[in-house]
């Protein structure tokens, strides 16, 4: 019987040879390739200006409209990565990005991937890949103990840790596990009752975690920081909110208390904060995804002090542990929460070790079923350099900061907003020094020099809001950034200033205007 003409398949008219998905010599051969290119790139990182300089939409205009038919070389896909997609690169490894935080790159790290995304296993459970579960066992306990952690959080104090991708995806599953113990005491119809606590402060990854578990948008308290106190979370006004809620008939469930913060890398006080959690039956998480690689120094293990009683502790290695993204080290003092949780338990997963109850399986400490073996390039990392060298590292980015502090303190136009703690500074033009002694003429004048310092190329720094003041981050860390580049990065800040300030008429008649 003839087919119908909808059922006949195309005739195929290309020449090309049938190409192999996965080939041994080709991937030594493009392998090859792909690292000199990424080498290079890493030796001419200083020729990009730091913030990509393109406008929205340009790479369209630049790429095919559909996928090509037949394959291309990776040395012709390659030319076009130099052309098309570096210009459209904000170059978080430079020397001069002084944004955000960094995310440490480093050879180990790189090559971890490298061999991560070779194996290329799915880890969701002990019998997957065992080497992949077990080593994560071993690493984080490994880290538990650099960072000087309560045996409670150890695999042998019967608690735990387990590698995310994000501290979002960290504070989502401590926040299930709290949600569903307070729930199970008191009701699943209570859920509406249920409150979540952190500073004005505290990352919007909080925010976001709550809504996604369910907490009522009007049950999430960002509580008012001010700089008396450092931009750190008050126990007092704590307490009292907790009162006030109490009142009203609703549950405290969630304290997350953060060790470091994105504006100023405020220090929530932890001991007192869980003494206050503890009396309302509270899950205290601890959010040091920036500084929390610090504590590895024994200089700087003290702000960790009170994380005994603490029910989770989370932070990033891709960000100041020269892992890259992406890596989120989670510690849990009872995994049976998050496991009541989170465990889905479908019959084609069914196995004897998991069974046996004498296995970690990590899918029921997570949000996905599926996950990458992310313990490799961390274990790479942790022997690459031993634990001297990372407190080095961390040590050689806090001096440095401490020498653009000093910088700062130097020029009397200037003024440092909050005291540095690890290696951000936070700085604005004095307020004396501009022509407008008001809050939005202030930011004014700092917007335009933030604009002026990222369109130069020269450096990319970011801002924070405080207090309703506008300031600088200055936040030292990349890899490959030297001492030189804290200068220049000042030089460039010098620079633009007195541009705007020549431009600003002065209100003063004192050696400030007479400087300009």
């Amino acid at each position: 019987m003839a087919s119908h003409p909808l059922h006949r398949v195309p005739q195929e008219t290309s020449s090309a040879h049938l190409t192999k998905a996965l080939d041994p010599k080709e991937l030594r051969r493009e392998g090859h390739m792909i690292v000199d290119f990424i080498a290079d790139y890493y030796e001419n990182i200083e020729k990009h200006p730091v913030l990509s300089q393109v406008q929205p939409g340009y790479l369209r205009k630049r790429l095919p409209e559909s996928a090509q038919y037949d394959p291309e070389p990776i040395s012709t896909i390659l030319r076009d990565v130099q052309d098309h997609i570096v210009p459209g690169l904000t170059h978080w490894q430079s020397p001069n990005f002084f944004a955000y935080f960094s995310s440490t790159a480093s050879t180990a790290g790189i090559l971890g991937e490298m061999l991560s995304t070779g194996f290329n296993v799915v880890g969701f459970n002990w019998v997957s890949s065992p080497a992949a579960t077990e080593l994560e066992n071993i690493v984080m306990d490994w880290l538990a103990d650099m960072l000087q952690l309560p045996k409670s959080f150890h695999f042998s104090g019967n608690g735990g840790g387990v590698l995310h991708g994000s501290t979002c995806e960290a504070i989502v599953c401590t926040m299930a596990a709290a949600r569903d113990q307070m729930l199970s005491q008191i009701g699943r119809e209570n859920l509406g009752k249920l409150v979540v606590y952190g500073s004005d402060q505290t990352h919007s990854a909080l925010k976001k975690a709550s809504q996604i578990v369910g907490i009522n948008a009007e049950n999430f308290r960002a509580i008012k920081t001010t700089k008396s106190t450092e931009f750190a979370l008050p126990p007092e006004l704590l307490r009292s909110t907790i009162c006030s809620d109490i009142a009203k008939g609703l549950v405290p469930l969630f304290l997350c208390d953060t060790m470091g913060t994105t504006a100023t890398t405020a220090i929530d006080p932890l001991g007192e904060l869980c003494d206050v959690a503890k009396d309302y039956g509270m899950w205290v998480h601890v959010d040091a995804a920036y500084a929390g690689s610090a504590c590895i120094c024994p200089e700087f293990r003290h702000f960790l002090d009170g994380v005994e009683s603490a029910n989770s502790v989370s932070f990033n290695p891709h960000k100041w542990l020269f892992t890259g993204l992406d890596c989120c080290c989670l510690w849990v003092k009872s995994p049976s929460a998050l496991i009541n949780s989170l465990s889905t338990n479908p019959e084609f997963l069914r196995n004897k070790a998991s069974d046996s109850k004498q296995v970690v399986d990590y899918k029921d400490w997570q949000i996905a079923l599926s996950r990458r073996f992310r313990a490799l390039k961390l274990w790479l990392v942790l022997r690459s350099y031993g634990v001297a060298n990372l407190r080095n590292f961390i040590r050689g980015s806090v001096e440095m900061a401490v020498i653009f502090e000093g910088l700062v303190k130097m020029d009397k136009r200037f003024e440092i907003f909050v005291p540095r703690k690890f290696s951000l500074v936070c700085f604005r033009i004095s307020p004396s020094a501009l022509s407008i002694n008001d809050d939005d003429g202030d930011a004014n004048g700092m917007i335009k020099l933030l604009e002026a310092i990222n369109a130069s190329g020269k450096a990319y720094m970011t801002h924070a809001v405080v207090g309703n003041i506008y300031v600088l981050r200055c936040a030292i860390g990349a890899t490959l950034t030297e001492e030189k580049h804290i200068h220049m990065a000042w030089e460039a800040v010098q620079d633009h200033a007195q541009a705007i300030l020549i431009s600003s008429p002065c209100k003063r008649s004192d050696h400030l205007c007479n400087k300009l």
